[in-house]
């Protein structure tokens, strides 16, 4: 018999504007920055507890963020978040 202890999930999103929209430079980097914000407000309003282990801006103005999320709030992961 098993059972999960404890876990987390690592993910990797790329927040970015299509061209066709046809966004300067400089608003789709402000606008990829309004999403990270939303984005990180709605965990929160979720109560997820979530760490940004890096944001990476492109030379495209896209972004690459890297999130640790705990999913399961049954589960102690205090040993991911410290």
């Amino acid at each position: 018999m098993k059972r999960v202890k404890s876990g987390c999930v690592l993910q990797t999103l790329v927040f970015f504007q299509r061209d066709e929209y046809g966004y300067s430079k400089e608003e789709q980097r402000a606008y990829n920055l309004e999403e990270i914000e939303k984005y990180k407000q709605e965990l929160e309003g979720n109560g997820t507890r979530y760490q940004i282990l890096s944001i990476d801006e492109q030379s495209d103005a896209s972004f690459i963020v890297h999130v640790r999320k705990h999913l399961n709030a049954n589960t102690d992961v205090s040993e991911y978040f410290g």
